[in-house]
């Protein structure tokens, strides 16, 4: 059986990645994206690896809710067995 606190973290995770808030801050995050992917507008070196930077954290942003279905499946199915 999954733990309480553990069941309740994940369930406040899908009920906020529900809500209309959520949606629109995702469709920020993928117009940020965009915006910054574009490589020609690099100058140097130092810009560029600031830019990876800044998609690492909105590929993990992006990401998030995939994640935690995974995880919570996967700790859910453990607990089945």
């Amino acid at each position: 059986m999954i733990d309480n606190e553990l069941t309740q973290y994940y369930e406040q995770n899908f009920s906020m990645m529900a809500t209309e808030g959520w949606k629109f801050f995702i469709e920020d995050m993928e117009k940020i994206k965009t915006s910054i992917n574009n490589i020609y507008e690099v100058k140097d070196e130092q810009t560029l690896k600031f830019r990876q930077g800044q998609l690492d954290i909105i590929d993990l942003v992006l990401g998030r809710k995939a994640m935690c279905e995974e995880v919570y499946e996967d700790i859910t199915n453990e607990t089945n067995i």
